[in-house]
């Protein structure tokens, strides 16, 4: 394996791998924010449940690589636009999280809902600030899944051009070197653990309650 590889390269693996955060950042957020919603409804309504979570299921089966070369097909952009990676990854994080919100919200102590509406909190007001605060272990849960699923899935976007960690599978491939495949695997790893700790932490700061528990 020649090193000398990986200085002449620096400048270039540094921006695949900030655009590798970014692809696989975005479309976590925005995936969170709309399975919000639908994981209320999906646990609020039993018929509505069933059909959103079961959408949600076959979403999740199209096939990256293909919904990657027909997004610009549907939606007019250019192939190697990085908004189609973002809106199929946001597509795949709302179907990984639209039950994982549904069963967190579930998870939710009726008591605890009970005192919430005694306390007067209504709708939307007594799922922000009661029932998502209770269940974001297991929203926690799903979303370190989901964010180490879009690491990997990430990748596939090479194959139609779009820079990131996955450049450098095909530029190893191309080049008959191993070097950039395993130095692409371990940044792609180790990206993925960052993100996973990260969210650990996120985790244990917004449930201080459950620290206190263990303690006690």
């Amino acid at each position: 394996m020649n090193v000398d590889w990986i200085w002449a390269n620096l400048g270039q693996i540094g921006t695949l791998f900030v655009n590798h955060i970014w692809l696989t950042l975005i479309p976590t957020i925005l995936g969170l924010i709309i399975a919000i919603p639908l994981g209320w409804w999906a646990h609020r309504s039993r018929r509505g449940g069933v059909v959103i979570v079961g959408t949600a299921g076959l979403l999740y089966t199209i096939p990256s690589l293909a919904l990657f070369i027909l997004l610009p097909a549907l939606l007019g952009t250019r192939i190697l636009d990085p908004l189609n990676i973002v809106i199929a990854l946001t597509v795949y994080t709302v179907a990984l999280l639209v039950r994982v919100v549904a069963d967190g919200l579930g998870s939710v102590p009726h008591d605890t809902v009970a005192a919430a509406e005694a306390m007067g909190y209504r709708g939307w007001q007594r799922l922000l600030l009661v029932e998502i605060p209770v269940a974001i272990p297991v929203i926690i849960a799903g979303l370190r899944v989901a964010v180490v699923s879009n690491v990997s899935i990430v990748t596939m976007a090479a194959l139609i051009g779009i820079p990131q960690l996955g450049t450098l599978f095909t530029q190893g491939f191309q080049l008959r070197l191993f070097l950039p495949l395993i130095l692409g695997i371990l940044l792609c790893v180790l990206l993925a653990v960052v993100f996973d700790q990260v969210l650990i932490w996120i985790g244990r700061v917004s449930t201080p309650w459950r620290r206190k528990d263990v303690l006690a």
